[in-house]
């Protein structure tokens, strides 16, 4: 079982570390690679001349051989010049890969996340918790991690092939039995320790995640919580979660301090008198040099640590596993690592056809929600005129927001068919608009990221959407707060509404777009709608909206509905 679950773990993290290491940097990576390992060899030549130097040295003092100590002294501090800075290279090139590998896997992901709209359907995803912290720390740890685990094997073979040749002529019993020992205590430490480590550093990344993120939702929704009077019970809700964080953490450090920390410990002291235990008759009866022993248990030690490189880094490889399984998960879902599926299945469900053209209509749709387990519309048609309105109506929880969404492609559940022109022609304007972070020039050209319009031309589109005063309340559109907190929910709607008239969008979709606004200003709004040349569906409660579009769609809770023109509605 354990030899299954390394595989599938290699397999994973190979998945998706050869997309760097096979992509379009390769050739830079690998060169650096190639640095770095040259780099390495150098240094393992010049610590097994340094601990070659150290046993001179104690021989030279046990034999009073002042010339042949000043001599060594001078080699080995002549060594030391250049094992310094070679040090200090090698880990700096080791950091500046792996900065560029997360750079690198990092843009993947970000691309992927927001490729089809993946950030939205994760939202309905449960196995796939805290993207955010996915992207920032989980690739993090997989670039920077991997690549020290890599490279601290590539010098532990070095070190283990340099070393060896020195101790097998000291004392080839010495080297047998490191051998045997470290492999003893691998195995030991994989076979007892390996899947309990594992499966609880993965839970604690996934439970610390929640408590943060429960904590992020306390300050965004400071406001509702406070006038609600709700602190009870949020306090209670983050206590709830880090109970989770200490109960989880209780069990790790149980197997991690008690259990694996007891073992490595003891393993490791052990081989500090064995050189002594194996050469100590060869020095009394005049065979071997003092030196030699301090030479034979520097190499002995130094080949120790590196065959003991699962045993002393197993709490990191645990946390680095757990790491591995979470961000392929995530690269799995939204199509990064284009891995093979643990589990084939083929959805059973109907999903809603759309086709491509200069109309908004529905055609026999029935809608239902993601999960099909609730039906909200049956066997609609229905069809918007061309540069007019479509006002959709009914109470609370009948289907009028998740029609928008079908529209727009966030829902699929349900069959029958969506006409529609290429999203790239609709601006949709949801009830709380979604305010960006950055200057007020940019809030009102988004979702584009640059506008030629100049100051002068988006101060009067302001005007018109009743904001003459935005600019001069906070100073210049170059201005950048967080504008979510600054504007009030109608000045909000208001700043939304200004897209259209900056985007100029031929198809508009509001979704009670105007809530927060009194019937003047909504009146006033609507009113500039009707003088451009665009087509749009408002969702809204206002009898008053409907002398502004020229049909209406009420849908009932019953799953019915009734398409109505204007002018029959009395």
């Amino acid at each position: 079982m354990q030899k299954r679950i390394n595989l599938t773990l290699l397999k994973r993290f190979w998945s998706i570390a050869r997309l760097y290491w096979f992509g379009e940097e390769k050739w830079k990576a690998r060169g650096l690679l190639a640095i770095i390992t040259l780099m390495l060899v150098t240094y393992t030549v010049l610590s097994v001349i340094l601990n070659q130097q150290r046993g001179s040295l104690i021989t030279a003092l046990s034999q009073m051989s002042e010339d042949e100590f000043w001599r060594g002294l001078l080699i080995y501090f002549g060594v030391i010049l250049a094992y310094i800075p070679l040090f200090a290279g090698a880990n700096y090139l080791i950091d500046l890969l792996g900065l560029f590998w997360r750079r690198w896997l990092t843009g993947r992901f970000l691309d992927n996340y927001f490729l089809d709209r993946a950030y939205y359907k994760l939202t309905s995803n449960g196995d796939i918790d805290n993207p955010d912290q996915r992207i920032s720390q989980d690739v993090r740890s997989f670039t920077q991690d991997s690549l020290t685990f890599l490279l601290v094997t590539i010098s532990s073979l070095f070190q283990v092939i340099g070393f060896s040749s020195q101790l097998w002529t000291i004392s080839f019993p010495l080297v047998i039995f490191l051998f045997i020992y470290a492999i003893a205590g691998t195995l030991i430490t994989v076979g007892v320790f390996g899947r309990a480590l594992v499966r609880l550093n993965f839970e604690q990344l996934k439970r610390e995640a929640n408590f943060r993120f429960g904590l992020v939702r306390i300050r965004e929704n400071a406001e509702s919580i406070a006038f609600y009077q709700g602190e009870n019970q949020e306090e209670s809700q983050v206590k709830f979660r880090f109970d989770d964080v200490f109960d989880n953490f209780r069990r790790l450090i149980l197997w991690q301090d008690l259990g694996l920390k007891s073992f490595t410990n003891s393993y490791q002291l052990i081989t500090y008198a064995v050189p002594f235990l194996i050469l100590a008759p060869r020095v009394f009866s005049g065979e071997l040099e003092v030196g030699k022993v301090t030479e034979a248990q520097g190499a002995f030690l130094q080949i120790f640590f590196s065959l003991n490189l699962v045993v002393s880094r197993f709490q990191s490889l645990t946390e680095f596993g757990a790491g591995i399984n979470r961000i392929y998960s995530f690269a799995n879902y939204i199509n990064l690592a284009k891995a093979e599926k643990e589990q084939t299945y083929i959805s059973d469900y109907p999903t809603i056809e759309r086709v491509n053209e200069e109309q908004i209509a529905v055609e026999n749709l029935t809608l239902q929600t993601p999960n099909y387990q609730r039906t909200l519309v049956q066997n609609l048609t229905v069809e918007v005129p061309q540069n007019g309105g479509l006002l959709i109506m009914g109470a609370s929880g009948c289907g009028k927001s998740s029609l928008l969404r079908a529209i727009a492609g966030l829902w699929e559940s349900g069959s029958g068919k969506i006409v529609r022109p290429p999203l790239s022609e609709i601006l949709f304007l949801p009830q709380r608009p979604y305010m960006i972070l950055g200057s007020l020039r940019e809030e009102l050209i988004y979702p584009q990221t640059e506008s030629n319009l100049s100051n002068e031309e988006l101060a009067n589109i302001l005007e018109q959407v009743n904001l003459p005063h935005l600019i001069e309340r906070f100073g210049s559109l170059n201005v950048e707060m967080n504008w979510g907190d600054v504007l009030s929910l109608g000045e909000q709607q208001r700043v939304a509404f200004a897209r259209i008239l900056i985007n100029e969008p031929r198809y508009v979709v509001l979704d009670e777009a105007t809530s927060a606004l009194d019937v003047e200003n909504e009146e006033s709004l609507y009113e500039k709608l009707q003088t451009i040349a665009v087509t749009y569906v408002s969702v809204g409660h206002r009898p008053t909206l409907q002398k502004y579009h020229q049909i209406v769609l009420q849908l009932a809770e019953d799953q019915s509905w009734q398409v109505n023109p204007i002018n029959l509605q009395k």
